[in-house]
């Protein structure tokens, strides 16, 4: 029954009583208890039984038989698929029993397809989006791969890739979207499959980014695990926004845990779980910083108990037959065992250190023994030991993979069983391997120089070496040659090198430990041979050519980079004509040669060695000879005579001359006439100029010159033309005739010369005159020539009057005067005589006075006498006149008028009349004073530099005025501006204006005048109003203009800006314009504008390199442009190229060598010389860095690029370089690629799948293919064997896996493979495999060592030994290392060979130190990494980088500071040795200073900052440059650096800074230049920083000085304020230190406007004000001044009332005396010595809009003391009633006041004690209510109501009388006192109002009220406005005092009052109140107050002795402070 089930897990052994040499069945070997095989494998599983015979079989697969017995023990699958996975056993019978199989589970490695096509997701962003990976078969399961748009998605802190291989990700944003598609790898079978793209796409982008609440988005699961598993994981996802406060934590059955969380948190792990790791897990998120909830979700965790499940090999005892068994038994059997016994046992074995080695025990037995070995006491390996690198095999041998030199000794296999013990033993030696560590490297070496090929071998010591060298395959006899030697250590020296050691170098290391063998290529380089056969012949094709032509050289094992050919002309000496032929070339023709001249030539190769032996030397040829192809050069011709013209030029050109000249012919001819053409011949050839004479005066000729020689005449230059030289006039004018005009003038007739004597252009004419005997200070006036008339006319005027002249005409040309006519004399005209001089008045009396004066300084002819005349002023008819003689100079007047003005006017005459007259005004009897000052000036006409002033003169003096003065305030900014003469006008008496010229544009100006008579000056007039001039472009350009290299593209112009009264403007709108242009070139110019006035330098940027260029400045204003600076010229400073070379090319010439050559770089682009030339070029597509081939020199333009890589396609481009630094690489990139040769070995040889018979290897294609791959060859065999006995096959190159079966079990196989291109074969890769299946992960590495000999400034040697493999060869080692302190692990190589126990660890960093550690990689996975080694630290190096320059400034004239930057690797050099070397490179040669590194005193912008002085020589331009040294060496020199030593700043400041307050707006500033040995230059100005003293970042303001003055005046400051001034000095190169700060305060000045106007509890009669104080006070305040008046009459009066408020307090006033529904105007302004601004407000009484109605008419019920007010509510208006208030005033008519406040809404009625009350007055009340618009009507007044409560005596008539009759006498009395007092003050002065004091700290309170008074002396007229002014003081008048709170009052505080009306329709009386009001919450009244009452109340209360002032009693002393004293105008009366 095949399909029989045999549930039973157990094995099972049958056995009956038979014969007693019957064997049951039993297991030689028992199965894996799991097996991978890959599909469509082919699969045999073996029953290895034995027993007695015959054994029959069957197979069980998942417990249901698929066979039936046979003899057959193996079961075979040809081709598995994936449903023959599971679990297999087999059952074995014969005639003693029956034995079940443990099963073996069969697993098949196969991939499907993903199931799912391309699908989209969509999430809104913000979300978390949760991507599921497709569904795929695949067994094992696959490692996925997530990717998007072709990269791989690594997990972050926004991707979470689940244990599932769901992509989550989080908090998306709209670059999320994108198509997401993953990759499976299945790596068993090496398959990977990639699934359809996933298209995810972010909804809602765009919106706010709002924090979105935590979500769990990937929950944990519920587990279940067994205990004793490695480790479980659960996961938890949260999203939430923002991610970053994200946190999550776990707990477990509530308790947080906080070990085991990794990704983020996001996965908890528990390591080897056991039971009590059960429990509920929860994961929280929370979002930080928010008030959203947090979320969490969990899962249980089961971990279940070990159960031992095991398959049995115990043997039961039937009792019973068994069923379907071969036999049936009756009875009882019992089981029978056999003793162990060790069948073949291990033998000695000797192994080499890191081979497989193998002890062989092979036993049987039954039960079958268990094995056990040991070496020692120490067990190996048992069933249950299993020591690293020790593995027990199957076959109970035991494996030693890979074996140590520790592994010497003796092992024991010792057998057991039930039945007993058996063992065997066998020595083990382990050779150390012998290896080839230092192997032989290839060489290049030049002929003749000696070559080492090294050997270096490692082995054991008891293990002899033999080295054999082989060369090509041939071995080497050292001996056999003396330039051979061969070193004990293997090194083979090859002395005197040549050709024939060229060849491939192996050595082969030989001995029992091991073989190994490295080889190595030695070229041998020399220099080229000489070209042969250099043949030259003349071109019979193109003229003036050579053809070339050679023979190709040997190259001397170097590929030729070029040939290079000399010339010798005409045997000079030889120069290279052609440096760089292509060396494929073997002919060339040699072009632009010269005529008549004979060549030589030869030739030279080069390759990399240097420059071969020169060829031969070519036959002379020589050209024909050619008449000359060029003209003469430079011909000029200039005119020497006017009859000769000299003619003068240069040879052609020599390369042009074609032969040997001969001479030159001149020809010549007049211009433009037809004539005939003269020639001159001149014959020799070294005479370059001629002097043509003989020619015609002034007449133009066109020249031409030729040169020629043996073959003819040559080229005939350009026409040149040149005149004559013009000659002077030969004869002067004729008919020359003058005569004087008048008596200033002369008039000359004459007619021109003959044109052909003036020899030239008339030019015209001159008329001469001079006095006799003075012909050197001779007047000439030209005349242009008049072609039209023949009669010429010319006037010479200005001549002196009445004087004698000689005259002459001459005509001239440009060459010179001709003759002059003859002289003739003449006199000019009589005329009037000038003013008579120092006219004066003496002696003067009341009816005369005398008169003197001096002769007229200009007589103007013969002086006949004087005239003068008098008269009464502005009287003509009183005119007297008499005339003098000549020789009268004084004259006494007489028969004046006493104390009468008259004027007195005197003149000279000649026979022409009377002439200038001078006058004066005088009064007789009265001396002449000094005049009075003119009045009314006024300015118009002001333009930008005049203005003027209309006057009205002032007092004359009593004379007449002979100058006016004109003075003015320039720029005047105050009242105390210095005041300066600018204009004076003489001798205008009569003047009434005049124009002031001369003045500055854009200057404020205030003018005033003085008048000058002849006494002196007068007073000066009133000033001006201000003006401003208007505007005009500048009048000077900007000064000292100098240019500097700033850098290769700018350069640094700077200049002394305008001073301030130079800017013509308004200085917002004044700039510079810079205009700049490249010197010589035609372009146009470019310009820029600097807005700045302060600006002082300017960078032109964007220029070109290494170019000169010229700069102008020029300033502008909003009107225009002023004039340009001279120009200065500068050149940009050297610069890298801007391009590449040109024509780059490049093709390979070998495997590893590419030729590349090109052309200059354009000339426009060299920015500097080219010192040489870069070659940069790297692997196509490879992330490897750029390298760089440099080639010195500018004159080679090819170079062979060796040592490159094999068959690779290089991008290939050419830069070249200056002193600067590398230009541009050329564009675009060249690619080319090496040659192929044969392939390297392929690489990643894995062995996925290894049987005890087969195997199956994948491998990938070599690193370095060196071409196309063609196929692969594998050969393979034991390792034990040799080489002879290897299987080989070649495969195609498209394979990559194959599988070799029929391999012995338990056996090392080396596997080979190599491949090939067209080439041949390549190196081959080597593998070795251990034909089991019992293979597991290495084991670590030991500990890897450094030693200290082999460590290096960047590279560490590390070594290492093997750990056990785990019976599957290592195939590679993964090296790490972690730069200490705390830095991560990175790899550093993952490719070591398996072969290698040591490794060069590069690319490290120098003096650092670092930590290395490796691990081991299988085929079935990687070992764990090996224990970290110590640390080591790496040696010092020199510094890699240059230092970075930051500035380079003039540090004084001599000196200059140097500040710098150093990189972060060399910081940590610098501070081991902290030492740099500067270089500076001057222009006449090169200084190097070593320096010190000193930090950088100024704060630090960068990583490290250093500074250094440097002593240099003044007026020099030097060039900078630095490196950094330290113990190890020197680094790289950084980029130059330019600097002009001889400028410096300023290095002290000024000195002794004295401040002067001037006014309150002005400082005076005045101190001394700073020392002069600190100035370093001259001062070209000052920098004055002030600010307001502790508020210097807000206040700072900068003045600048552009003149070296030792003073300044500081306007526009803050009134009383202080200031700190501080004081910098500035010269060309820049801004000095400034001083320390000098504090200095202002005067005191108006205030500014109070800060704000405020109104509360505004009436419909009152209000109260409150101001505050001014921002800026600007002294100290003494009080305000409030001013309020309607804006609009009311009942036809407009009232003005000002108040004057003494002292700083109080801020605030209770106005009373308003009209309802009037608008007011408030202006309060504060004061110090003077007023300032004011600031105003309107405000409007009330109702405002929306305020409460009336309410109604309230009605007043009295009960004893207590009165009660009722009203009715009225209208609420538009807000609810908030509450009510209560006003009173005395019933005859006075002001209404608050009496009650804040009265509930709710209630309607109000009761108040009548002591608050005045007694006896009586009251009118109103209710008004209030809501928050405001208070509203008042109700309608209620009935008067008195509080007179009890008549007291003095109520009596007959006191009444009493009373009347005293106060009669009393009135009496004082009227006569007043009286008496005003006459006494009769003259005394009024005045304007009297002060009432008042408290500071009380708040008054003004009442004004119209009762109709009579105001017959109380008001008095002035200007149609009735003014009354009342003064009062505490110490007048008793009965006015106002009441102020006794205890406040002081004397020194005053309130003015000033009430004005405007009388408009009719007469009114004012009376006025005053009245102390205290604040609102003073209303409060003591119930407990008693009552005060005397006679002078009763009087005083009632309404018939009601006066408008009254006084008012003391506060009572029971009143408590803060409550209120009774209400004005009630019981407060006295």
């Amino acid at each position: 029954q095949p399909n029989k089930q045999f549930p039973l897990p157990y094995t099972l052994s049958l056995s009956l009583r038979l014969s007693a040499d019957d064997v049951p069945p039993y297991f030689k070997t028992e199965p894996v208890p799991s097996q991978l095989h890959l599909e469509r494998n082919r699969l045999v599983l073996t029953c290895m039984a034995e027993g007695s015979w015959p054994l029959e079989f069957k197979w069980i697969h998942n417990d249901t038989e698929i066979t039936r017995f046979s003899l057959e023990y193996r079961y075979l699958i040809p081709s598995l698929d994936r449903s023959h996975a599971g679990f297999y056993r087999c059952i074995v019978r014969n005639r003693v029993g029956a034995l079940l199989q443990r099963r073996t589970e069969v697993q098949v490695a196969y991939m499907g397809s993903f199931e799912e096509g391309e699908r989209t997701q969509a999430v809104s962003q913000g979300e978390g989006a949760v991507i599921p990976a497709p569904h795929i078969r695949c067994f094992p399961q696959p490692q996925v791969t997530w990717f998007r748009d072709g990269r791989k998605i690594p997990p972050s802190s926004r991707i979470a890739i689940t244990l599932d291989n769901t992509l989550v990700i989080l908090s998306t944003v709209a670059p999320d979207a994108g198509r997401y598609y993953v990759q499976a790898v299945n790596d068993k079978n090496g398959e990977n499959k990639t699934g359809q793209p996933i298209t995810l796409s972010v909804e809602n982008v765009g919106g706010p980014a709002d924090p979105i609440a935590p979500t769990i988005v990937i929950p944990p699961r519920n587990t279940s695990v067994i205990s004793g598993t490695s480790e479980i994981t659960m996961e938890c996802v949260a999203n939430a926004r923002p991610l970053i406060k994200l946190s999550i934590s776990w707990k477990k059955d509530g308790v947080p845990v906080s070990s085991g969380l990794s990704d983020f948190n996001r996965r908890l792990t528990v390591l080897s779980p056991v039971v009590s790791d059960s429990g509920f897990y929860e994961c929280e998120a929370v979002l930080r910083s928010s008030s959203v909830p947090s979320v969490s979700a969990g899962a249980y965790l089961h971990v279940l108990g070990n159960t031992h499940a095991y398959e049995s090999e115990e043997v039961f005892e039937l009792v019973c037959a068994v069923v379907h068994l071969y036999f049936t038994c009756s009875c009882c059997a019992s089981l029978t065992g056999i003793a162990p016994n060790i069948t073949a046992g291990p033998s000695d074995s000797t192994v080499i250190d890191g081979m497989s080695v193998i002890l062989h025990c092979e036993t049987s037995g039954a039960p079958r023994p268990a094995i056990t070995w040991q070496k020692g006491e120490r067990v190996l390996a048992s069933g249950s030991v299993q020591l690293p690198r020790f593995t027990l095999l199957e076959s109970g041998s035991l494996l030693i993979s890979p074996s140590h030199i520790s592994d010497v000794g003796t092992y024991t296999c010792m057998a057991s069983n039930s039945r007993g013990i058996d063992e065997a033993s066998a020595d083990l030696v382990v050779w150390a391997r012998t290896r080839i560590t230092n192997p032989p490297q290839d060489q290049s070496v030049i002929k003749g120089t000696k070559a080492t090929m090294t050997c270096g071998v490692t082995h054991d010591p008891s293990v002899s070496v033999r080295f054999v060298w082989e060369k090509d395959g041939q071995v080497i006899i050292p001996q056999s040659l003396p330039r051979l030697r061969l070193d004990v250590n293997g090194t083979l020296h090859i002395s005197q090198t040549w050709s024939g050691d060229i060849g491939t170098y192996t050595c082969r290391v030989t001995s029992v430990g091991g073989n190994d063998s490295r080889s190595a290529h030695l070229r041998v380089r020399q220099l080229p041979h000489a070209p042969e056969n250099p043949s030259a012949v003349l071109s019979t094709t193109e003229k003036r050519a050579i053809n070339l032509t050679w023979a190709k050289p040997f190259d001397g094992n170097s590929p030729l980079i070029r040939y290079i050919l000399e010339v010798s002309e005409n045997n000079a000496p030889w120069t290279v004509l052609l440096a760089s032929i292509e060396p494929e070339s073997a002919a060339v023709t040699v072009n632009g040669l010269i005529p008549a001249r004979s060549y030589q030539f030869r030739l030279c190769a080069v390759n990399d060695v240097g420059k071969g032996q020169f060829s031969k030397e070519t036959d002379r040829v020589s050209l024909p000879e050619e008449p000359p192809s060029a003209p003469p050069q430079n011909v000029i011709a200039s005119g020497r005579t006017n009859q000769s013209i000299m003619i003068q030029w240069q040879p052609p050109p020599e390369s042009h001359q074609n032969g040997i000249l001969r001479g030159y012919i001149i020809r010549y001819r007049l211009t433009g006439l037809p004539v005939d053409i003269q020639y001159k011949n001149i014959s020799n050839p070294d005479v370059t100029n001629l002097l043509l004479e003989d020619l015609i005066i002034w007449t133009n000729y066109e020249i031409e010159v030729a040169a020629y020689n043996g073959a003819g005449l040559g080229v005939y230059s350009h026409k040149v033309t040149e005149w004559t030289l013009q000659g002077v006039p030969t004869i002067a004018p004729g008919n020359v005739k003058a005569e004087p005009v008048n008596s200033t003038t002369i008039r000359f007739t004459w007619t021109a010369p003959n044109p052909q004597f003036i020899n030239g252009i008339n030019q015209g004419y001159k008329l001469l005159a001079w006095e006799p005997g003075k012909e050197d200070e001779m007047t000439i006036v030209t005349v242009r020539p008049n072609f039209q008339d023949s009669v010429h006319v010319g006037h010479i005027t200005g001549l002196k009057k009445f004087s004698e002249y000689f005259t002459s005409v001459l005509c001239f040309t440009t060459p010179g005067d001709g003759p002059r006519s003859a002289p003739r004399r003449q006199r000019t005209h009589e005329d009037t005589p000038g003013a008579v001089g120092h006219l004066s008045f003496t002696e003067i009396l009341d009816t005369s006075l005398k008169v003197s004066w001096r002769d007229p300084n200009e007589k103007n002819g013969v002086l006949t006498g004087y005239r003068i005349s008098w008269e009464e002023y502005n009287r003509t008819n009183t005119r007297v006149t008499h005339y003098l003689p000549n020789v009268t100079l004084e004259y006494r007047v007489t028969g004046l008028t006493a104390l009468t003005t008259y004027t007195i006017e005197v003149a000279g005459m000649t026979s022409k009349g009377q002439g200038q007259l001078s006058s004066s005004t005088i009064s007789s009897g009265v001396p002449p004073e000094l005049p009075g000052p003119p009045t009314n000036l006024a300015i118009s006409n002001i333009g930008p530099r005049s203005v003027t002033l209309q006057f009205k003169p002032g007092y004359d003096g009593k004379t007449s005025i002979s100058r006016w003065q004109v003075e003015a305030q320039v720029g005047v900014t105050g009242e105390n501006e210095d005041w300066v003469m600018v204009h004076q006008l003489a001798n205008e008496p009569d003047a009434r204006s005049l124009e002031v010229s001369g003045l500055n544009p854009y200057t404020f100006y205030r003018f005033r005048m003085r008048q000058v008579n002849i006494v002196g000056t007068s007073p000066p007039s009133q000033p001006s109003r201000k003006i401003q001039t208007l505007q005009a472009p500048p009048d000077m350009a900007p000064a000292n203009v100098t240019l500097r290299t700033a850098s290769e593209t700018s350069l640094w112009l700077r200049w002394v800006p305008l001073p301030e009264w130079e800017y013509n403007g308004n200085p917002d709108s004044v700039g510079y314009r810079v205009q700049y242009s490249r010197t010589g070139a035609q372009s146009k110019a470019l310009l820029h504008i600097i807005a700045d006035r302060l600006e002082r330098e300017f960078t032109i940027e964007d220029l070109e390199e290494w170019t000169e260029y010229e700069v102008r400045v020029q300033a502008i204003n909003g009107i225009g442009a002023g004039p340009w600076s001279q120009p200065v010229r500068g050149r940009t400073r050297e610069s890298v190229p801007s391009c590449g070379p040109t024509n780059v090319s490049a093709f390979a010439t070998t495997s590893s060598s590419i030729l590349v050559r090109w052309f200059e770089v354009p000339e426009p682009d060299r920015n500097g010389l080219i010192l040489g030339y870069k070659v940069v070029y790297k692997e196509k597509d490879s992330d490897s860095p750029l390298q760089f081939w440099t080639v010195e020199g500018n004159a080679s333009h090819s170079v062979q690029l060796t040592g490159l890589g094999k068959y690779v396609l290089y991008e290939i481009q050419v830069l070249a370089f200056t002193r600067i630094g590398d230009g541009r690489p050329s564009s675009p990139s060249i690619l080319e690629r090496t040659l192929d040769d044969v392939p390297g070995p392929p690489v990643v040889i894995l062995f996925p799948e290894v049987r005890t018979t087969s195997v199956r290897l994948i491998w990938q294609p070599p690193s370095q293919p060196n071409g196309i791959i063609l196929a692969y060859q594998i050969t393979y065999r034991l390792n034990s064997t040799n080489s002879n006995t290897a299987t080989f096959d070649v495969l195609n190159s498209s394979a990559r896996q194959y599988t070799v079966t029929g391999l012995r079990p338990e056996s090392v196989y080396v596997f080979r493979i190599r491949a090939q291109t067209r080439k041949g074969w390549g190196e081959a890769a080597e593998a070795l495999v251990v034909t089991t299946e019992k293979r597991a992960r290495p084991q670590p590495t030991s500990r890897p060592t450094v030693p200290q000999e082999n460590v290096q400034a960047r590279s560490v040697l590390l070594s290492w030994e093997p750990g056990s493999d785990g019976l599957s060869p290592v195939r590679y080692y993964t090296v790490q290392v972690r730069e200490l302190p705390e830095k991560s692990w990175t790899v550093h190589s993952a490719s070591v060979s398996h072969e290698s126990s040591s490794y060069i660890v590069d690319r490290l960093k120098p003096f650092t130190s670092y930590q290395f550690r490796v691990k081991a990689t299988n085929d079935i996975g990687d070992s764990d990494y090996s224990e970290e080694s110590e640390a080591i630290t790496t040696l010092q190096d020199a510094p890699d980088e240059s230092p970075t320059i930051l500035t380079v400034t003039p540090h004084t004239t001599t000196s200059v500071l140097i500040c710098w930057q150093v990189s972060e690797q060399d910081v940590s050099l610098i501070a081991l040795t902290c030492f740099s070397i500067f270089v500076i490179t001057e222009k006449e040669g090169t200084i190097k200073l070593v320096v010190k590194c000193q930090p950088c005193m100024e704060e630090k912008t960068a990583l490290c900052d250093f500074c250094s002085s440097v002593d240099l020589t003044k007026h020099k331009r030097y060039e900078i440059r630095m490196s950094v040294y330290n113990a190890v060496g020197e680094g790289p020199t950084s980029s130059p650096q330019e600097v002009f030593v001889g400028e410096a700043v300023p290095t002290a400041p000024p000195q002794n800074v004295v401040i002067q307050s001037a006014t309150a707006t002005q400082f005076d500033v005045t101190w001394d230049p700073p020392p002069l040995e600190t100035q370093n230059g001259d001062i070209q100005g000052y920098k004055i920083f002030f600010w307001e003293y502790q508020r210097k970042n807000e206040t700072e303001k900068l003045r600048t000085l552009f003149l070296p003055e030792g003073g300044v005046k500081l306007k526009n400051l803050t009134g009383y304020t202080t200031y700190m001034i501080s004081v910098a000095a500035f010269n060309a190169a820049g801004d000095g230190p400034r001083s320390l700060p000098t504090r200095g305060r202002t005067q005191q000045a108006a205030p500014s406007a109070p800060s704000f106007i405020h109104f509360s509890e505004l009436t419909t009669t009152s209000v109260n004000v409150s101001w505050g104080e001014p921002v800026f006070p600007n002294g100290i305040l003494e009080g305000y001044r409030l001013i309020y008046e309607p804006c609009m009459p009311v009942d036809g009066v407009s009232k003005i009332v000002t108040v004057d408020v003494k002292g700083n307090a109080p801020l605030w006033l209770k106005i009373k005396d308003l009209a309802d529904g009037v608008t007011y105007n408030f202006r309060i302004r504060a004061k110090t010595f003077t007023y300032g601004p004011e600031v105003e407000a309107n405000i409007t009484t009330g109702p405002g809009e929306g305020a409460p109605g009336p309410p109604g008419e309230p009605f007043i019920s009295r009960y004893g003391s207590a009165l009660t007010i009722h009203w009715t509510n009225g209208d609420p208006g538009r807000a609810p009633i908030t509450r009510y208030v209560i006003e009173a005033r005395p019933s005859d008519e006075g002001l209404w006041d608050i009496l009650i406040k804040d009265i509930p809404k709710e209630v309607t009625s109000y009761t108040f004690n009548m002591d608050i009350l005045k007694q006896g007055v009586s009251y009118d009340f109103r209710v008004i209510g209030v809501n928050d618009y405001g208070y509203g009507s008042p109700s309608q007044p209620s009935p008067s109501i008195s509080a007179q409560k009890v008549s007291p005596f003095y109520e009596e008539w007959w006191f009444l009388v009493v009373v009347a009759l005293v106060g009669l006498i009393f009135i009496l009395l004082l009227v006569f006192i007043l009286i008496i007092r005003g006459q006494s003050k009769k003259y005394a002065k009024k005045s304007d109002s009297k002060m009432v004091s008042l408290d500071e700290s009380r708040f008054p309170a003004l009442e004004l009220n119209n009762r109709r008074l009579s105001v017959k002396n109380s008001f008095c007229r002035k200007n149609g406005v009735y003014t009354r002014s009342v003064d009062f003081s505490l110490s007048e008048m008793q009965p006015l005092i106002l009441w102020i709170d006794p205890g406040n009052l002081l004397t020194s505080s005053f309130l003015k009052i000033e009430i004005v009306e405007v009388i408009l329709s009719q007469p009114l009386i004012l009376s006025l109140f005053l009245n102390h009001q205290g604040s609102d919450s003073e209303y409060e009244v003591e119930p407990n107050r008693q009552k005060t009452h005397s006679f002078v109340n009763h009087y005083i209360s009632d309404p018939t002795y009601y006066n408008s002032w009254r006084s008012r009693t003391p506060t009572p002393s029971h009143l408590a402070p803060g409550s209120r004293a009774p209400i004005a105008g009630f019981s407060s009366f006295v």
